[in-house]
C-alpha cells in the first residue's frame, strides 16, 4: 500500500458544500408529504444526521411552523434540556429578535431540589422553566423524563409552551415521550422511535429561525 500519496483537501467554500449536500438530500428523498416550510425543517434535520429514515419520521403539528416563527419574532425564551443544544443554536438570529436561551439542568436550585425530592434534574428543570418561559420554544432533545415532565404540566394547565422541538434520542421513554407529545393538541415537532438527539433538535430549531427571517 502506498502511504505517500498526496492528500488534496477539499477547497469549496463552506456554502458551496452546504448547497451541495441540501441538493443531494432533495434528489434522495424523492417525493415526501411534508410543505415547503416542514420540508426546511426535514432537510436539515437530515444534512445534520445523514438519516434519511429518521428525516422522514419527523412529525409536525399542523400549527407548528407557525407557532416556531411567532415565538422568535415575538422575543420569547428558548429552553433547551442540556448545554450540547445551547452551544448549537445560531444565537445572533435569536438574538437580534430578543430571544435568549436558557439551560436551567445545572442551576443550583435545581440541583438541590432534585436531591430533595430524589429525583432528575431535567423534571425540576422543567418545572422551573414554565415560570420563566411562558410562551416559549422548549427544545428537547436528549432527555426523555424532560418531555415527559413537560407534556404533564402541559396537560395539568400548567404550562403554555409556544413550541416544542421534542426529538430525544435513547432507549428508555425516548419513544414513548415523542408519542404521549404527538397526542397534544399545542404545537410540536417531533419524530417517531428512539433516534434523535440534540445535533438534530438543534437543526429543527436553525430551521425556524431561518424560516422567521423569511416572514
Amino acid at each position: 500500500m502506498n502511504f505517500n500519496t498526496e492528500f488534496k483537501p477539499l477547497t469549496i467554500q463552506p456554502q458551496q458544500i452546504e448547497g451541495k449536500s441540501f441538493e443531494m438530500i432533495t434528489e434522495e428523498i424523492g417525493e415526501h408529504p411534508f410543505t415547503p416550510e416542514e420540508y426546511l425543517v426535514v432537510q436539515r434535520v437530515i444534512h445534520a444526521s445523514a438519516d434519511f429514515e429518521l428525516g422522514r419520521s419527523v412529525q409536525f403539528h399542523p400549527d407548528a411552523i407557525q407557532a416556531g416563527v411567532k415565538a422568535i419574532k415575538s422575543g420569547k425564551r428558548v429552553v433547551a434540556d442540556v448545554q450540547m443544544i445551547q452551544a448549537g443554536i445560531s444565537k445572533p438570529r435569536l438574538e437580534k429578535y430578543g430571544c435568549d436561551v436558557k439551560v436551567y439542568i445545572s442551576d443550583p436550585d435545581v440541583m438541590e431540589e432534585a436531591k430533595r425530592l430524589d429525583t432528575t434534574r431535567s423534571i425540576i428543570s422543567m418545572r422551573k422553566a414554565i415560570k420563566e418561559a411562558d410562551g416559549g420554544i422548549y427544545a428537547i432533545g436528549n432527555a426523555p423524563t424532560a418531555l415527559l415532565e413537560l407534556i404533564r404540566l402541559v396537560k395539568e394547565g400548567e404550562a403554555k409552551p409556544g413550541l416544542v422541538i421534542g426529538m430525544p434520542v435513547g432507549f428508555v421513554s425516548a419513544a414513548e415521550s415523542k408519542e404521549e407529545l404527538a397526542k397534544l393538541d399545542i404545537p410540536f415537532i417531533t419524530n417517531i422511535g428512539r433516534k434523535g438527539g440534540s445535533t438534530v433538535t438543534v437543526a429543527a430549531l436553525n430551521a425556524i429561525s431561518l424560516l422567521a427571517d423569511q416572514v
